[in-house]
């Protein structure tokens, strides 16, 4: 699958659908919403992420992750999705499948993110859960993994309850609020019986 409109289009019609979100690729026109949900959400997300560019939520930044995200979707490297409710489009977070690794790995990596509002409310169980068949049916690989943080108790909940298996400890794996920290590596197979029931 080749994606090569620019993310700045507005008939962007790669869409993922789940039970009560789905997951689009973003477009120029999601900036407002996703800036004031980001930036009321900062405290609340910070623990979790790298350190955010001083500029992160300026229009200008945004046209670069924009033009990033398109060269990652022509690159066939990564799908970075927003997420948003169904039943009135609105915003709630992002999930990115990123290493997208062909040849003998056939694999990729979910990252992702919920507005603290929407925290708690079974989001992103929903919107992991639909990357699934997208992942295995669609991009057609053979695993897809995750990691979080150790004391990130809502997101190894949420990657067990999706069917993910825990793999062990990776340490000193990413680089999160400025600091190398150690992180727990989950992942799913194609054959995985939580894989098959979903695609």
């Amino acid at each position: 699958m080749s994606i090569l409109r620019s993310l700045g289009a507005a008939d962007n019609e790669l869409c993922v659908e789940g039970k009560h979100v789905y997951l689009r690729l973003p477009v120029f026109g999601d900036f407002d919403a996703w800036a004031e949900l980001r930036a009321e959400s900062r405290a609340y997300l910070t623990p979790w992420e790298p350190v955010w560019p001083h500029d992160d939520l300026t229009r200008p930044a945004f046209r670069r992750r924009l033009r990033r995200y398109t060269q990652e979707l022509r690159d066939e490297t990564a799908y970075p999705f927003f997420i948003f409710r169904k039943h009135d489009n609105a915003l709630l977070g992002g999930i990115t499948l990123s290493n997208i690794r062909r040849g003998v790995t056939q694999s990729c990596s979910a990252g992702y993110w919920t507005g603290e509002r929407f925290a708690g409310q079974g989001v992103m169980q929903d919107a992991v859960r639909a990357t699934i068949p997208f992942v295995f049916r669609e991009l057609r690989l053979h695993r897809l993994e995750a990691a979080c943080l150790p004391e990130n108790e809502a997101s190894k909940a949420v990657l067990l309850r999706t069917g993910f298996q825990y793999e062990g400890l990776a340490r000193r794996y990413l680089r999160i609020n400025g600091a190398w920290r150690d992180h727990l590596l989950f992942a799913m197979i194609e054959s995985d019986p939580a894989a098959r029931f979903m695609t």
